[in-house]
Parts: structure tokens; sequence; C-alpha cells
């Protein structure tokens, strides 16, 4: 287990080297957020409240959105793709570790810098712009907590199911590219999940995307409570284990077929 603690550190100080690039992601991320308000402030209009969440929540869950995708994103599928496409995976897998168990501990090095260099201050700052609602329960910060570190987990075996299409394909820059935008649609980062028709609601539960950002975020803005909390806990946990299966399945078949490209 040491290993991988230290990778947890190692790709944390191999990301505090390179922190200016992410001062300007703040700015970016807050740009982001504040054309969001915008649009939403002139889609409410008068209204007091749309589904279920009335103008303030809707700024918060924006923010909170954009704010814990910065620790939930990362991009190990890419760079399982590099590595098989340069051969370097041939090395890696030889070395004393689980390759994908070492993937995951390198995203959440990554993502525990952005969170405290990116997402903590950027939260801050735009706390002074636009306003938002912090809940005073600790009780919601506590499942929110929870709440995202599954949101951590499901995006990053996501991110490894599409990393191992690479022993298949071996070029899914595409499927990277559709990947991406399909978890940022259907994860509720756009547009909360309750804003969409019943119909597509009820598909949506068979997908692990609003597992990402809807639940953490809407946990939140308090507009998942008590018993409706904790079946969307419930929902993150059991898809949280249920991607180990397809991973480790496709694993199995990926080392088989590798084909080393470069090296």
């Amino acid at each position: 287990m040491s290993k991988y603690i230290e990778m947890i550190r190692i790709r944390f100080l191999m990301m505090l080297a390179y922190r200016t690039n992410y001062y300007s992601g703040i700015l970016n991320y807050s740009i982001n957020i504040g054309a969001y308000y915008f649009l939403w402030k002139a889609i409410y209009g008068d209204k007091q409240e749309i589904e279920g969440l009335a103008v303030s929540q809707m700024v918060t869950y924006i923010a909170i959105g954009w704010m814990a995708r910065a620790f939930y994103f990362n991009n190990i599928d890419r760079e399982i793709a590099l590595e098989v496409k340069d051969g370097k995976v041939a090395v890696e897998l030889i070395r004393p570790y689980n390759y994908l168990t070492m993937k995951m501990m390198a995203g959440l090095g990554e993502g525990l810098f952005r969170l405290l260099f990116f997402s903590l201050p950027g939260m801050v700052l735009i706390s002074f712009i636009f306003p938002l609602e912090f809940s005073s329960s600790l009780t919601t910060w506590f499942y929110f907590g929870i709440s995202t570190i599954l949101s951590f987990v499901v995006n990053s075996e996501l991110n490894l199911l599409a990393g191992i299409m690479t022993f298949f394909f071996y070029n899914i820059e595409g499927l990277l590219r559709a990947k991406r935008v399909l978890i940022d649609l259907f994860s509720g980062l756009i547009l909360p999940i309750s804003f969409f028709p019943q119909a597509v609601q009820q598909i949506m539960m068979f997908f692990p995307f609003q597992a990402i950002s809807y639940i953490p975020s809407m946990i939140f803005t308090e507009g998942l409570q008590g018993h409706a909390m904790f079946q969307a806990l419930l929902f993150q946990l059991i898809w949280a284990v249920l991607l180990v299966i397809p991973i480790q399945v496709l694993w199995i078949f990926a080392r088989r077929k590798l084909v080393v490209q470069g090296g």
C-alpha cells in the first residue's frame, strides 16, 4: 500500500511544480460560472424556482459543480492511451504494482492538488462575486464530502475503461472526446438531471453519469435530503462497485492483446 500512497505524493508534487497553470484555471472557471449565472438568471426571469431549485440554489449548484469537477477530473485515460502508443506500458506491466490501481492513485494525487490550490481558492473568489448559499449544516458538508469522493471513483473508473480500450483500438482520440462531452452533459454539470424530460431521467437511472456531478451538487444545495439523499449515495456506491467488473474483465483480455507500437 505504501507505494500507492507514494504515487499520490509524487503526483501532487508534480502538479505543484506547474501550479501557475491552475491560477489561470481559476479565472477560466470563474468566467464559466459567470456565464452560466447570467444565463440562468435570464431563464428564471420572475420565477421563484424551477424543478424545485430556487435561483440562488441554481447558482450554488453551478459553482459547486464546476469546482467539484476540478477534484474528480483527471486524464488517466489519455495517459494510458499514450503509454500504450509509445510502448511504455510494457515496462509498467512488469513493475511490482497493479497498473490500474497506480493510475487511480495518480489521479487522486492530481485531484487533491486541484482541491487545495484550485477548488478552495476558486470558491472563495467567486463567493465575493456571485450570491452563493453555503449550508450551515455539518451533516450536509459531511455527506457532500462522501459523495464527492464517490464521484471521483466513478469518474476515474470510466476513465480507466476508456483507457483500456486503447489496447483494442490503439487510437481512441475520438472516443475520449465523445466521452468527455457525454459526461459533462449527462452528469448534470451543464444541466441538472431534474431538468431533463421524465423519460430521459428514467433512462439515466441505468447509467452512472449522474453519480459524477449531479448528486454531489444536489446534496450541497440541499436539493436532496433525507431518504432521497441516502438513495443517491447508494446509487453512487453501487456504480462504484459495479464498474469494477467490466474493468477487470477487459483488463484480462487487454493484457493478452497488448501490441507495443513504440518504445
